[in-house]
């Protein structure tokens, strides 16, 4: 499935900031199933310093430095991406196989450990327990964890930002996609099991009979488990299910903090206002 993504991000400041610098993960990843046939970042008003790398997980990273004062900043990525279906495994190995890190690559071990607090860990491991019985297949533990995290808790926009507690969003039971991808993470690393945080995007589908209205889609977070033998299996637990060519990878790490799309440190600007925008026009059959 070919994909035609704009993400903007425009800042709107109170005064003057002097100096800014900004890490951008805007550029979808290029890897087995997903190719990024075009991408071109449009930064305005024109950065002093800007410069493109990989960051230490493989992802495309660019760098940009504001050296003049400036109240306002718009981010705008533009790409074209493939994205083939994965081949799901057939079967997958008991999931006590996963933890066992004598046999582990190195990028699996660095995903299994995690940094929650201790007392919130056991919580959440007595939480993702009843999926994760004796011998039970890994991938069939992960969905019936992942179908009792979208059962157990509600969407709902606007009621948590980037910095609420993991420990909150278990005791509210409500979120957004991107606490659901932390919190199924922390479950998974509490039985030892490899999981890392994916950011990227996914369509929204309009009802039969709906304009489509552009700058309405959104960006999204979802999970990949480490599957011995095998390598990393996506998983959505805002969705509940197991994504094919729906989804296009940005991004991924160990958590949020490490593929965030758009971060930075400013000097001065006072209270600021921030819009987001993102369109994502599947090119295979146009809307």
């Amino acid at each position: 499935m070919k994909y035609e993504i704009a993400h903007t991000t425009a800042y709107d400041y109170g005064g003057d900031v002097s100096v800014s610098h900004h890490v951008a993960h805007l550029m979808p990843r290029a890897f087995g199933r997903q190719t990024c046939v075009s991408h071109d970042l449009e930064v305005d008003p024109l950065p002093g310093v800007m410069s493109s790398h990989e960051d230490y997980f493989g992802n495309p990273t660019t760098f940009f430095a504001m050296q003049a004062a400036h109240t306002q900043l718009s981010v705008r990525a533009r790409s074209v991406v493939d994205v083939v279906a994965p081949d799901l495994p057939a079967e997958s190995p008991p999931w006590e196989d996963a933890t066992d890190r004598s046999t582990m690559p190195l990028e699996a071990i660095e995903c299994a450990v995690d940094s929650v607090p201790n007392r919130l860990r056991v919580v959440l491991a007595d939480y993702a327990r009843p999926s994760f019985v004796e011998g039970r297949p890994l991938l069939e533990a992960v969905a019936d964890l992942t179908a009792r995290i979208h059962e157990d808790f509600a969407y709902a926009p606007g009621t948590t930002t980037v910095a609420t507690a993991l420990t909150e969003v278990f005791e509210s039971r409500r979120g957004v996609c991107q606490d659901f991808a932390r919190l199924e993470i922390a479950c998974l690393r509490a039985h030892g099991i490899p999981a890392r945080y994916v950011s990227g995007y996914l369509e929204t589908v309009t009802p039969p009979g709906v304009k489509r209205l552009v700058g309405a889609d959104a960006s999204h977070a979802w999970v990949a488990v480490y599957v011995p033998t095998f390598g990393w299996v996506d998983v959505d637990p805002t969705n509940n299910f197991f994504p094919l060519d729906t989804h296009v990878t940005l991004a991924w790490g160990r958590d949020f903090g490490d593929v965030s799309p758009l971060r930075g440190v400013i000097v001065g600007g006072g209270e600021h206002s921030l819009k987001v925008s993102v369109d994502v026009v599947r090119l295979d059959s146009r809307r």
